[in-house]
């Protein structure tokens, strides 16, 4: 059979070789790496946790950027588009520059099943390790012990918070999900641990391996007012710090061990202190309380998770200003903690606008209604549909929130962000 010879072909190869048995060891991964002869001639930090990641790449991407390194990013999942898993100084990789990396994996792998996800990993980490890179940021897809970013041995591991999320794969408590997540570190290198109570199972395994673990409240701690923050490491220490121009309270904590990891790593890439000021007010990652300019106020945000959600009600009581009503348009996957997801958001919202998205995993609008039960609520075909209807229902002083997957977030960017302009202004 012929290769595929477009990006959109090679991905329906790989979602047609979806196949993998259960708990396979990850010695078959690492043969394929060996037989791509994948290594990174850099720095690479490994980012793993439950919510946190994509922000800590991306602050992590900024910062070392400032600084004058060429830096790639391996970050999923993508919102629109496919290449946005991949960015190499700052830019997604252009679909055509991965197609020699998909036919390398398809040679290399022989008749190894490989998941969809195994494959495209393969690929993006062949793409970086190629790219000359200063420094490397790679994110864990699920989990840690078995994820397919784990063959590659990190200099420095970036545990962010740890909550329940794929109970069905990864386990049933914090205990069990973190121990899954610490098999990411390395003996002998940094570990960074920002969740500032974390699992004692993360911490009893990186005793365990002999590695280097940093804690918050230990080995880095924090502080702010309403203008600035302060933070202090090891040896480092920065005052009179902005605050990341990511919004949102929870993202202090993930820039704190962002400033960690670099301390850890400074013999190898120093960082001087602008670059840490220019990076925390440049950072940028569509769909973390992403707030849209115009009226009625439209915040995208990707949470898909009980802690996530929890974050997101905080954040949006948080915010300044008067919204008279809040509309919420919501489709999530059926295996999240959905009801809890709608009870935590529920004296918050004023209307539900239900949406279907384009995976099986799905829940069904009529599903998510069942949840919503008496609250005000309205279902949809798509996450654009939902929104056009929330559109068409509010005023200026209104607020309409997006959220509980990365499918919901991306169904209303697909066609570029929202254009605002509420019907009833006047």
């Amino acid at each position: 059979m012929a290769s595929p010879t477009t990006l959109e072909g090679w991905l329906v190869h790989c979602e047609r070789l979806h196949h993998k048995p259960k708990d396979r060891p990850l010695d078959e991964l690492r043969a394929l790496r060996d037989r791509l002869g994948l290594r990174f001639d850099c720095p690479v930090i490994v980012v793993a946790g439950t919510n946190g990641k994509g922000s800590s790449c991306a602050m992590l991407e900024a910062i070392a950027r400032a600084a004058g390194y060429r830096v790639g990013v391996y970050s999923k999942p993508h919102l629109v588009r496919f290449e946005e898993r991949c960015r190499i100084d700052g830019q997604p990789i252009d679909g055509a520059a991965l197609l020699p990396h998909f036919e390398a994996v398809e040679a290399a792998r022989g008749e190894l099943p490989l998941t969809w996800f195994e494959f495209t990993t393969f690929v993006i980490l062949r793409a970086l390790a190629g790219a000359g890179l200063d420094f490397a940021v790679l994110e864990v897809g699920l989990g840690g012990r078995l994820d397919a970013v784990n063959v590659i041995d990190a200099d420095c591991v970036l545990l962010t918070s740890i909550d329940l999320d794929h109970i069905e794969t990864l386990g049933n408590n914090r205990e069990a999900i973190g121990l899954e997540k610490a098999h990411v570190m390395r003996s002998g290198r940094p570990a960074i641990v920002a969740d500032p109570q974390p699992p004692q199972s993360v911490l009893d395994h990186g005793t365990r391996i002999g590695a280097d673990l940093w804690l918050v409240g230990r080995d880095f701690t924090h502080a702010g007012d309403r203008q600035q923050w302060t933070w202090g490491g090891r040896q480092q220490r920065y005052a009179g710090l902005g605050y990341p121009a990511l919004r949102g309270a929870n993202q202090l904590l993930n820039a704190a061990g962002v400033l960690a990891a670099f301390e850890a790593l400074r013999l190898r890439l120093p960082i001087p202190a602008q670059a840490v000021r220019t990076g925390l007010a440049v950072v940028d990652l569509p769909g973390r309380f992403q707030v849209v300019p115009g009226q009625p106020t439209l915040v995208l945000d990707v949470s898909h998770n009980m802690q996530s959600v929890s974050v997101l009600a905080a954040n949006l009581k948080a915010m300044g200003g008067f919204h008279k009503h809040t509309f919420a348009v919501f489709g999530a996957m059926r295996d999240k903690q959905l009801a809890p997801m709608i009870e935590r958001m529920r004296r918050l919202v004023d209307h539900w606008y239900l949406c279907a998205l384009p995976t099986e995993r799905a829940a069904s609008p009529a599903e998510l209604g069942a949840l919503a039960g008496e609250s005000p609520h309205s279902t949809h075909e798509s996450p654009a549909a939902a929104l056009r209807a929330a559109l068409a229902a509010a005023e200026a002083a209104d607020r309409i929130v997006v959220f509980g997957s990365f499918h919901t977030v991306g169904g209303v960017l697909k066609d570029g962000l929202p254009r605002l302009s509420a019907p009833h202004l006047g």
